[in-house]
């Protein structure tokens, strides 16, 4: 057993056990459940219906976890609701949207009383009581409502509790937990420091303005009723990442995961390292079974999608006092609600920042190329005895460019597959749709950057327009470079003559001779650094057209974190960040010239996401055992 786990035992292993049974868990038990099992049911779907926990015992037939006595967590919090929440709401909205999600949007707006502590799961209805019990001593003298003050930092945003409402809140929360670790047989830790409302927590630093400009926005006055909540989570998932799955995959090996669209995973980000690239490892929550899936299949999840509310108390005078049970133990917690006049304040912001807006910067990984589909010896499979191209599938392009050497380096510089053509023509359709203006285009010289490049412009109608620049400085990290030599790669005069729409004009800031195998990591962030700058200033910045720069995952990371002013990723967490990047992912730069400075956004088109399709022979399986 793990050590870990065992902690988990030691902490159940020798509770009492008194609580007579409720009526929800005698209905368990009078279908055949164990009792043990029952419990862990009812706790984990926030103890509402029993079609809820028969739901999810079915559900969880094959969770190898399902006799283990480990407990949930709960935490108590002070959540707002009515027209405060609305506009809370639509802060984490237009926040994420211009800057980006950071650590606050992991969980819906609350005030933390209690956090999190474990309870049997026999004993959970006895907090549920407590609190309704706490809450109703204090209604009134509850506030109406509660000082909110804007505090500010680096990291930081939020509004603080003023003093003498906050003692009023920590007594409460002294209250409850004297009560619950009392009656509930469990330590509970009410928070005596600092109360506080979360806005934005571990952000970059140079989004502090536009969060604080958003901020201003909220009026911390505006009507609001209170409630005390109880909420769980799996303790034993407290440090994964949460997944959302976009697709049904059904398992094809006995080591993979069958996931439903909508199904949340669990991920540990240390344990990834040995798995296939395109592939994590994970436990569905909803199942309890673990095994591989496509990443491509997920997105990330907030935190507290997975936890489950199970009571919440209104602070109300007492002839008015009610208790509210969510619907559903899953229901989504940071619902999207409007709120017209937050709306009017945040568009004032938006077009205020909209006329410092310049360029953009978009860098763009290439599409799929032929290798990463049929492997590195690719080309031998497309070869006749005598050295002609044939095309063995259709995803092989239906011919190679013409190059004057032999047409063996296109081994160590190989081209765009045919779903790779079409990858990138999507997109540059994508970008037509939205109106991005694309002004100047800048590709690695590798030809698959090239091709991409040439694609999206086909895509966007601009082919017999703008010109490829081929820039070597946008070559990918050579290190990673598995014949440990710089690629032999087609000229301008070959790409040109491929009827590719080349600016042989162009003089790169990188001269190809100067790529060496096998740099540095900092030789590369140097290097990086270096040409996205010289790009940026060779640029006119009046207007507000896109320079687009296609390049490789590794782009991505090295390009844009030098032109908003953040320091390079340390190696070993660069290669993971990178491993991760799909075909055609991409990352977008605004420039903010009034301010001198760039901010990263949402790119302009939504990611591209599609399955594998597997080699088919019709022999096998059709005409033959």
């Amino acid at each position: 057993m793990a050590v870990a786990e065992t902690q988990l035992y030691a902490k159940v292993a020798n509770k009492h056990r008194s609580k007579s049974p409720s009526a929800l868990l005698e209905s368990l038990l009078a279908k055949g459940f164990p009792a043990h099992i029952a419990q862990k049911a009812l706790a984990a779907t926030g103890q509402k219906t029993i079609e809820d926990a028969v739901k999810w015992l079915h559900s969880h037939c094959n969770d190898p976890s399902l006799d283990d006595p480990i407990p949930q967590e709960y935490a108590l919090y002070l959540c707002p609701t009515g027209c405060l929440y609305n506009c809370l709401q639509e802060f984490w909205k237009e926040s994420k949207r211009q800057c980006g999600k950071n650590r606050a949007h992991e969980i819906f707006p609350h005030i933390t009383l209690c956090d999190f502590f474990t309870c049997e799961d026999q004993k959970v209805e006895l907090l549920y009581d407590t609190l309704k019990q706490i809450v109703n001593n204090f209604s009134q003298k509850f506030p109406p409502t509660i000082s909110l003050s804007l505090h500010s930092s680096t990291s930081y945003l939020g509004f603080f509790v003023g003093d003498s409402h906050a003692n009023i809140l920590k007594e409460f929360a002294v209250a409850f937990s004297s009560e619950a670790s009392a009656l509930a047989d469990c330590h509970v830790k009410p928070c005596l420091k600092q109360l506080h409302l979360t806005l934005a927590h571990k952000f970059c630093p140079h989004h502090q303005k536009t969060l604080e400009q958003l901020a201003k926005c909220i009026n911390p006055g505006e009507t609001c009723q209170w409630v005390a909540a109880i909420y769980s989570r799996d303790m034993r998932f407290v440090h994964y990442q949460t997944l959302r799955a976009l697709f049904q995959y059904k398992p094809q090996n006995i080591d993979e995961l069958m996931i439903n669209a909508g199904d949340f995973i669990y991920v540990n980000p240390t344990q990834q390292s040995d798995v296939s690239e395109g592939w994590v490892i994970g436990t569905s929550h909803r199942t309890g079974c673990r095994g591989f899936l496509p990443e491509n299949y997920t997105e990330r999840a907030n935190e507290s999608d997975t936890w489950v509310k199970h009571r919440e108390y209104a602070f109300v005078p007492a002839s008015k006092f009610f208790t509210q049970t969510a619907n559903e133990p899953n229901a989504k917690l940071n619902g999207e609600l409007h709120n017209p006049a937050m709306s009017r304040s945040v568009t004032n912001v938006l077009s205020l920042q909209n006329a410092t807006l310049r360029r953009g910067v978009l860098v763009m990984r290439h599409g799929e190329r032929v290798d990463q589909v049929f492997g590195k010896s690719w080309l031998q499979q497309c070869l006749t005895a005598d050295g002609k191209y044939y095309r063995a599938d259709l995803n092989f392009p239906s011919t190679l460019p013409k190059r004057k050497d032999s047409v063996k380096h296109f081994e160590h510089d190989p081209p765009l597959s045919c779903c790779g053509i079409f990858q990138s023509r999507l997109i540059g359709e994508a970008l037509l749709d939205q109106e991005v203006t694309v002004s100047y285009v800048y590709s690695s010289p590798a030809l698959r950057c090239v091709q991409t490049a040439q694609h999206v412009l086909q895509g966007l109608k601009l082919d017999q327009k703008v010109k490829i620049r081929v820039e070597p400085g946008l070559f990918e990290w050579t290190k990673w470079e598995a014949s440990k030599v710089i690629p032999n790669f087609m000229t301008l005069t070959e790409l040109t003559e491929a009827s590719y729409k080349i600016d042989t004009s162009y003089r790169g800031n990188v001269p190809l001779s100067s790529l060496v195998p096998s740099e540095s990591y900092e030789e590369y962030v140097s290097r990086s650094s270096a040409v996205i700058k010289q790009i940026v200033t060779a640029c006119p910045s009046k207007g507000k057209g896109v320079i687009l720069i296609v390049g490789h995952g590794s782009s991505l990371a090295s390009f844009t974190q030098p032109l908003i002013g953040l320091p390079a990723r340390d190696s070993s967490d660069f290669a993971q960040v990178v491993r991760k990047i799909p075909s055609l992912g991409m990352c977008f730069c605004e420039e903010l010239r009034e301010e001198n400075k760039w901010q990263m956004v949402n790119p302009p088109v939504k990611t591209l996401t599609h399955g594998a399709n597997a080699a088919f022979n019709w022999r096998n399986g059709i005409v033959e055992d």
